[in-house]
């Protein structure tokens, strides 16, 4: 959980003083616009319902996407449409904007609820996703295009590069899908069980195709789990293709094992 301070508002759940994070961020955005992307809904019901950061997050999101896109537009010239959605959706999906968000601190910083604050929310992916949309919003908004295209440049270059690095690996889903549509295996069929108490759930996930478990995964949603077990299938197909497996056996003779 983040530091709480209260040298800012007065509020315990306020989160640090916005005015590190803004030296962070290295643009000149107002200290009122901060504190309003900073602000969410949860510490608005408990604390006189100041403005929020959601609208700043519908707008920081088209920035953000406008960006990346063109950016990919004119970075992979090669990449075919479908490539290219791909990879912004790797890009711009919650776990990644997750990822830059933390490595802000932006969860210190966020003014949450009291309910939130004892459940996680300074480290939960949607908040922290949502947040970073809305310190890109403001920042448009204080200080142009221009600003909040070099702000996004310097958060998502190096994750626009790993994602390029992926290959397959941008939507395991989508892969295992193509793969057993062209090899006529098949629509891969999922299951899910959860567990755990809602502000802490895991999830398990196992994947068949033509009846064949082929893969499972965990993690904490649905859709990671799911990816992971995608994952572990398509690399078994892919080695059969590759004759690595022989009868449903590997060069050992012996049968895989994908978890239980």
């Amino acid at each position: 959980m983040g530091v709480v301070s209260r040298s800012w508002d007065g509020g315990v759940n306020a989160g640090k003083d916005p005015a590190e994070l803004r030296h962070a961020l290295g643009v000149p955005i107002m200290p009122k616009s901060l504190e309003r992307a900073l602000t969410h809904r949860s510490y608005a019901y408990e604390n006189d319902n100041p403005p929020t950061n959601e609208r700043l997050e519908f707008l920081g999101d088209s920035v953000l996407g406008l960006v990346v896109t063109d950016t990919l537009f004119r970075g992979y010239p090669n990449l075919p449409e479908g490539q290219l959605a791909k990879l912004r959706a790797a890009v711009v999906q919650m776990g990644a904007l997750a990822e830059v968000a933390r490595e802000l601190s932006l969860g210190d910083y966020v003014r949450l609820g009291r309910g939130e604050q004892v459940t996680g929310g300074r480290n939960k992916p949607s908040i922290l996703a949502d947040t970073l949309e809305a310190v890109i919003g403001a920042v448009y908004i204080d200080c142009g295009l221009a600003e909040a295209s070099a702000l996004v440049h310097r958060l998502f270059d190096p994750v626009i590069a790993r994602s390029a690095r992926l290959g397959a690996g941008l939507d395991w889903k989508t892969s295992l899908q193509e793969l057993t549509a062209v090899k006529m295996l098949g629509v891969p069929e999922y299951q899910v069980e959860e567990s755990g108490p809602d502000h802490q759930k895991s999830f398990r996930a196992v994947v068949r195709v033509g009846g064949r478990l082929l893969g499972s995964g965990e993690g904490r949603t649905k859709k990671a789990a799911e990816q992971q077990a995608a994952e572990a299938a398509w690399r078994v197909i892919t080695a059969e293709g590759n004759g690595h497996l022989r009868d449903g056996k590997d060069d050992d003779g012996e049968e895989p094992a994908p978890e239980q």
